[in-house]
């Protein structure tokens, strides 16, 4: 695949690259190698549409409040897996200009502040209990903290208690929260936002693995001719 290609050549490239800075080779063959392009426009992932996402967040909160939890921030807030996992109790403590926000580190060691609107606050708070401080999704048997790993556990128990058929992971929830807000006629620089992306073509290719196919020009274009 011309995507192995390109992995592969990028290690034969720096290999050459470190090799000429050290002196060890007169010059770099491979600098002006070419690579094959690899195009990704699209994200593969197959989210949940809107009604799937309501029954997804409406089962969660009846399999566990830690489980509902989980849901609302993967699948209204985009939280990815040890996001999510990595919440804690004091980290949506604050107020900001009349929010309350939810205070983390994403990818990349990023800072980030996000809203926490009122029925995301409500589960939060139901899974929080009376407890002030600490990790705030915790594994309903034992009592400990989840980590990354059973965030899919808990996800895929959430999947099948709400009759979705196929493979359902936390990517599939953060992928549902950008192209439903995208679908709710978010713009492009606010999904951004929500995504966290720090490049708007990677959300791009959120809202082009179902946006071309409900808003493709061909359906007005259809219309057209047929109303001539």
């Amino acid at each position: 695949m011309d995507s192995s290609v390109n992995t592969m050549m990028h290690a034969v490239r720096g290999f050459f690259r470190f090799a000429h800075i050290d002196a060890l080779i007169a010059a770099d063959p491979a600098v002006y190698a070419r690579l094959p392009k690899v195009h990704h426009d699209e994200s593969r992932t197959q989210g949940l549409d809107r009604l799937e996402l309501i029954r997804f967040l409406l089962v969660a909160q009846r399999v566990t409040v830690h489980h509902g939890a989980l849901a609302y921030l993967l699948g209204i807030n985009a939280l990815r897996a040890s996001e999510a996992a990595a919440v804690r109790i004091e980290d949506y403590a604050d107020t900001l200009r009349g929010h309350r926000v939810l205070r983390l580190v994403g990818k990349g060691n990023k800072p980030a502040t996000m809203p926490l609107t009122v029925p995301v606050l409500r589960v939060l708070e139901a899974c929080r209990g009376e407890r002030t401080t600490g990790p705030l999704i915790l594994w309903p048997v034992s009592g400990r903290p989840i980590d990354r790993r059973d965030v899919y556990r808990m996800v895929a128990r959430i999947a099948k208690a709400a009759g979705i058929p196929r493979h359902i992971s936390p990517h599939s929830l953060r992928h549902a929260a950008i192209t439903n807000a995208l679908d709710a006629g978010v713009p492009l620089r606010d999904a951004q936002i929500l995504a966290r992306h720090a490049d708007p073509r990677t959300t791009e290719h959120y809202d082009r693995a179902r946006g071309n196919l409900d808003r493709h020009g061909v359906h007005f274009l259809t219309a057209h001719v047929a109303g001539v």
